[in-house]
């Protein structure tokens, strides 16, 4: 008589019971419903979220009015932290750093020398290496009739002015700001509004 098929004899081991595969195993605790794509989808733009917040970029206000008319007071911009691995800082970048008399605060400027650079003040007139600088973005009414004399700016550090210059606190009063103390570049504004778009 033919033996019945697909039938189980412990005694011979000629069938092949089916174990659940790992697959089956994680199928089974991921929840198909709606609810939980929606979890996993909200975990995942978190993460990526957090490590844009973390590594690249950094939403931060603005407190102050020495970077006007660029960026007014209560101002939100991005910083990119992550830039600076990648290039340079230069002349005309608008940086974030630690103040160095109090590394708790953070402050805002623009970078007008780097290390090497010599740098004087004749009555608001800036001077790098002996050219006068055109600030187009310092209007004549942001202006003020500061001097300082020749200096030259030291290898990994950055001499930062406030383009409003009769209101900032700067390298004219705290010197030039060493590179450890910055940690990235303004390079977006998102509000108000009609400030929306590149910080220049």
């Amino acid at each position: 008589m033919p033996k019945p098929l697909g039938r189980y004899n412990p005694g011979t081991g000629a069938s092949n019971p089916v174990k659940p595969s790992a697959e089956n195993d994680l199928s089974a605790s991921v929840p198909r419903t709606g609810f939980g794509l929606w979890l996993r989808d909200l975990a995942i733009a978190v993460a990526i979220a957090a490590f844009i917040i973390i590594f690249i970029y950094q939403p931060v206000k603005v407190e102050g009015t020495s970077m006007m008319p660029l960026l007014d007071d209560e101002e939100r911009i991005f910083v990119n932290k992550f830039v600076y691995r990648l290039e340079p800082i230069e002349r005309g970048d608008v940086v974030v750093f630690r103040y160095p008399l109090d590394p708790s605060t953070s402050y805002i400027k623009r970078v007008v020398a780097v290390g090497g650079d010599h740098v004087r003040i004749d009555h608001g007139q800036v001077f790098v290496n002996d050219q006068a600088l055109e600030e187009s973005y310092v209007p004549p009414a942001y202006s003020d009739a500061e001097s300082l004399p020749d200096m030259v700016v030291p290898q990994h550090y950055y001499f930062v002015l406030g383009d409003h210059r009769s209101k900032s606190k700067d390298s004219r009063n705290f010197g030039p700001v060493s590179r450890d103390l910055i940690y990235g570049k303004a390079v977006f504004g998102y509000w108000p509004v009609d400030k929306l778009g590149r910080v220049r």
